[in-house]
């Protein structure tokens, strides 16, 4: 509804007129209040034409509910709806009738609208006080029978009451036996084996396998914590001790089980000579340590299978070969003494080495980085006493017919040579045997004994060789000076033997220990050699005067210092052979200045200069008067420009040059020193040499012993 504006105001006297009044008021009223507004359509809907119409006809027809209760209310009551019916009814279609009516009868209209309302409540609280008095009768019956109903359970829980009560102590004895199993069954669990673990260990019919070692496993496991278990305050249980008892009947029925499964298998490698470990049998022999008497007796058939197989092998690689005859047997080179010893040595080796390393993978040994040829130390563990006693068991067969074939090979052998390579090729393996099975295996001891046989036949060898060369007799129609066939033969055998002694040393030797090693054989070779040449020079010189012995020895020291002089184990033997050169070549400088004084023409002089006894005067004996003594040294000028002063035809037959220019040079410097003697005896007055310096520098070298070195080409060993 829209509100309404003020219109301006009238004029002061049409103010005064009420319906003015009253319609000013009305247009001034705001009918924005929402309370107003809802009260306006109350009264539209009560007093519309329609509505107020069928309001009227409806109350005329419907008497009220309440006119018997009521009758003198109800008489006003009709009569006042009748009035109103009536009159409304009328006058409905007059206008501006009904707003009349309203104002004239608003306050009755809506109290007879209360009214009518306040009807229809009590009529309907009525029946809703009709149903209440029902629901009423129901509870009471529903008391009753609740009170019946609590008064049986009251009776039942009293019956009851000792029941639950055993009922709930049930319950907890059987949470109480629930917890015991639970704690019973986890014990047994931890600290025994069930029927299936127990058969694993003990039946015969179950292989060894790694459920078997796990089982092994739990078991030991079992026996550790009943230990902890039994180690209370009160002592041990009974319960741990038979766990105890239990596991360790379980335990030693297993070792016997890994025994005999061991034996058998050990039998069966005896079959092939490789074989190879597989994990289980290596975790077997592990196991079985923890019982060393049954590992020792399961060894024991290890060590007899092994013998047997690699005897057979040893036997088929003599006579039969490799499989489809490669390789080819080893006795179709016994005409070949080396490659025969050499391949049967090289079997064992190989075979040695297969072995040692079948025996690491069984006790699982790590190879701990050892440098191939090194000292293997034993002792270190356990595992290597069992592989070295192993190692020798296995090889003990296969050393009697090798033992047999190598002393046969030996003894047969002519050649001194042949026979130091093979005794050198015996120490070879007998050291790498040693170092590989230790000194005290069989076999290292059979080695040894076959080199001790080698070295023997060898140097018995050289011995009946040196005898031989002692009977030798030489031509003595032969005036050479070089060193004869036989020594040059001699020569090269012992070139051949140091050459072979060199290739056998080993890097750890010290050159003491080399030294040591060819003492004997240089002792044995060179010493008869050296005594056959002095010998033969001596008794050759003797029948023939002419004949140069002393370059003979020379040379032939020469030589055979030649021979042994590129080893570096030599060198004592070398200081040896050169004291005795040193010797001979001092002998030979003195026969060398002999010749020299006499083709100078100086020997009788320097004979009584040197050798002179009585007092006399030199000028007064006849020799070295001062005729004789011009002549002497116009003799000595003469030869001091002869090819004899540089070069000696004697001594170019020495085979080292550097032995004679020594030879030479020494027998110079002592024919120097003599002439300067000789010169101070004549410029000595007690000699009585009238004009003596005109004496000595009338002839080469003018009395001048600074010039004589010049011309001997000395001038080097002036100054020293």
């Amino acid at each position: 509804m829209a509100t309404a504006s003020p219109s301006p105001q009238p004029a002061a006297p049409s103010s005064r007129n009420p319906v003015a009044l009253r319609l000013y008021k009305i247009l001034g009223t705001n009918f924005d209040d929402e309370g107003t507004r809802q009260a306006l359509k109350t009264v539209s809907e009560l007093y519309g034409p329609s509505s107020a119409a069928r309001t009227m006809s409806r109350k005329s027809i419907k008497p009220s509910p309440d006119s018997d209760s009521d009758e003198e209310e109800g008489q006003d009551t009709s009569a006042t709806q009748n009035t109103f019916a009536e009159t409304f009814l009328g006058s409905a279609n007059v206008p501006g009738d009904t707003a009349a009516r309203a104002r004239k009868h608003l306050r009755r209209d809506v109290e007879n609208k209360l009214t009518e309302a306040s009807h229809k409540f009590l009529k309907a609280f009525g029946e809703v006080d009709q149903q209440l008095d029902v629901l009423q009768q129901h509870v009471a019956t529903m008391r009753m029978h609740c009170d019946d109903a609590e008064s049986h359970l009251e009776e039942t829980n009293e019956s009851c009451k000792a029941l639950l009560e055993r009922a709930g102590s049930l319950r907890q004895e059987r949470q109480s036996i629930a917890t015991r199993q639970s704690i019973i069954t986890l014990f047994l669990s931890k600290f025994t084996l069930t029927d299936e673990e127990t058969d694993i260990l003990t039946s015969r019919d179950i292989q060894v396998s790694r459920r078997f070692f796990d089982t092994m496993d739990k078991t030991e496991r079992i026996r550790q914590d009943c230990q902890i278990l039994m180690a209370g305050e009160d002592g041990p249980t009974q319960v741990g001790l038979d766990i105890m008892s239990s596991t360790s009947s379980n335990l030693e029925q297993a070792y016997e089980k890994i025994f005999r499964w061991c034996s058998f298998e050990f039998r069966q490698m005896g079959r092939e000579v490789q074989v190879e470990v597989s994990p289980t049998m290596r975790e077997a022999v592990t196991r079985l340590r923890q019982r060393q008497e049954l590992l020792s007796e399961a060894l024991a058939f290890l060590s007899q299978s092994r013998q047997t197989v690699l005897l057979n092998a040893f036997t088929n690689a003599l006579t039969r070969g490799g499989p489809g005859g490669l390789p080819r047997p080893i006795e179709l080179h016994a005409h070949d003494p080396m490659r025969y010893v050499g391949d049967m040595l090289a079997w064992v080796h190989q075979t040695i080495a297969a072995e040692h390393e079948f025996l690491e993978s069984l006790f699982d040994v790590k190879t701990n980085m050892r440098m191939v040829g090194s000292v293997r130390k034993f002792g270190e563990n356990e595992e290597e006493e069992w592989m070295q006693e192993l190692m020798d068991a296995a090889m003990s067969k296969v050393s009697v017919p090798l033992k047999v074939r190598v002393q046969q090979t030996i003894r047969s052998q002519e050649s001194s040579i042949v026979s130091f390579k093979i005794a050198n090729m015996l120490q070879f393996y007998m050291l790498t045997m040693q170092r590989t099975i230790g000194e005290d295996a069989l076999l290292s001891q059979t080695l040894h004994e076959i080199t001790d046989v080698a070295y023997k036949i060898f140097f018995d060898s050289t011995a009946a060789h040196g005898k031989a060369l002692l009977g030798v007799t030489l031509d003595l129609d032969d005036l050479e000076v070089v060193p004869p066939l036989v020594i040059q033969d001699h020569g090269q055998v012992l070139r051949e033997i140091m050459a072979v002694y060199e290739s056998s040393i080993s890097e750890d030797e010290t050159p003491e220990q080399q030294a040591s090693g060819a003492k004997q054989i240089m002792d044995s070779m060179i010493d008869p050699a050296i005594e056959m040449c002095l010998t033969v020079s001596e008794e050759k010189h003797r029948s023939r005067q002419k004949w140069d012995y002393r370059v003979f020895v020379l040379n032939c020291l020469t030589y055979i210092k030649s021979v042994i002089e590129p080893y570096g184990f030599t060198k004592e033997k070398q200081e040896v052979i050169d004291e005795l050169i040193d010797e001979k070549a001092e002998d030979l400088v003195d026969d060398h200045y002999q010749n020299l004084t006499r083709d100078a023409g100086l020997y009788e002089v320097l004979a009584i200069c040197f050798d002179r006894t009585s007092e006399e005067p030199m000028s007064r004996i006849p020799a070295t008067e001062p005729e004789a003594l011009q002549a002497a040294l116009h003799k000595f000028s003469v030869w001091l420009s002869d090819i004899g002063v540089v070069h000696s035809p004697r001594l170019a037959r020495l085979t080292i040059q550097s032995l004679n220019a020594r030879v030479h040079h020494a027998a110079l410097e002592r024919l120097a020193s003599s002439y300067q003697r000789l010169c101070e005896e004549v410029r000595k007055p007690s000699n009585r040499y009238e004009a003596a310096a005109t004496l000595l520098g009338s002839e080469r070298p003018f009395g001048q012993v600074r010039l004589l070195w010049q011309i001997f080409g000395l001038q080097d060993q002036e100054r020293a």
